[in-house]
């Protein structure tokens, strides 16, 4: 399986263009509706460019000899799938309070996206991008559903070793394994019959992602169906790596480090007497 494609190279990656460093980053949480038509990541991008530009925020890089927004996006979304709490980080060139950031973009972000809640982060957090392991995704499924045997058919697709699929790429078709991007199916009742099922569904930054609609033509298939459609289907959130333990500060001084004894240096030095070797001197 491969990723959807990937938003064009960001100032985030590359520093600030030139212009003043960044002191803050606020990381986003985004509410997204589904997209008109097949909207690619590269347009929402611009979307949000025009946004930030207009936000009247110190963002950085919008001062350098070629202005563009640092922002970066946590993953990729199908426009055609709405997300509940979408991530992006913003990086900012003056310290503004909470009030002031919710403020420049509450009324004002690119059209089908509403602001959540927002989050001052380290400043020096590694990239979201790379932090993202795994997207939850909710399936409502109809009534004509049985919970009880979609949940068993959840059990057999997470008890095998692999599920070889194929998939229509282009004119021709690709073979994969989907196994290794399920993390895990949790099927239930619905409230209105039917079922709820939520797929947490593993990213792999070499492999690609795992896609919802595989897993449930997957399912369909352990189900003797042909086709599962679900009434909605929505991302819940994005599962983040814990951040890698902090690097300790190199001490000031070099340290003259003690010279490792050998066996060789023991059996030229013996112990003194009432002495063990490796040992404190002295008696019982």
């Amino acid at each position: 399986m491969h990723a959807p494609p990937e938003p064009p190279d960001r100032a985030a990656e590359t520093g600030t263009n030139g212009g003043r460093e960044a002191v803050q980053r606020w990381r986003l949480v985004l509410r997204r509706d589904a997209q008109p038509g097949d909207q690619a990541q590269r347009e929402q991008l611009v979307g949000w460019d025009a946004t930030l530009i207009s936000s009247g925020l110190p963002v950085a890089g919008l001062d350098g000899p070629k202005a563009k927004p640092r922002f970066a996006m946590a993953a990729p979304l199908a426009s055609r799938i709405p997300g509940e709490a979408e991530l992006a980080d913003l990086w900012l060139v003056e310290r503004l309070p909470r009030w002031r950031v919710r403020e420049a973009l509450r009324d004002g972000l690119p059209v089908g996206y509403l602001l959540v809640d927002l989050f001052d982060v380290w400043l020096g957090e590694s990239p979201l991008p790379g932090r993202v392991i795994a997207s939850i995704f909710r399936a409502t499924l109809p009534p004509t559903v049985d919970p009880s045997r979609l949940a068993a058919a959840a059990e057999v697709l997470l008890a095998a070793e692999s599920l070889p699929r194929e998939r229509r790429k282009g004119e021709g078709t690709v073979s994969y394994d989907l196994r290794p991007f399920l993390a895990s199916l949790d099927a239930a009742p619905g409230p209105d019959g039917g079922a709820v099922l939520r797929m947490t569904l593993r990213h792999d930054p070499a492999k690609g992602v795992g896609r919802p609609e595989e897993a449930l033509a997957a399912l369909a298939q352990a189900l003797g169906e042909s086709s599962l459609d679900p009434e909605t289907l929505v991302r819940e959130s994005l599962v983040l790596a814990d951040p890698p333990p902090p690097v300790p500060p190199a001490p000031r001084g070099v340290r003259r480090q003690p010279a490792a004894r050998s066996n060789t240096d023991a059996r030229l030095h013996p112990p003194r007497a009432g002495g063990r070797a490796g040992g404190r001197a002295g008696g019982r």
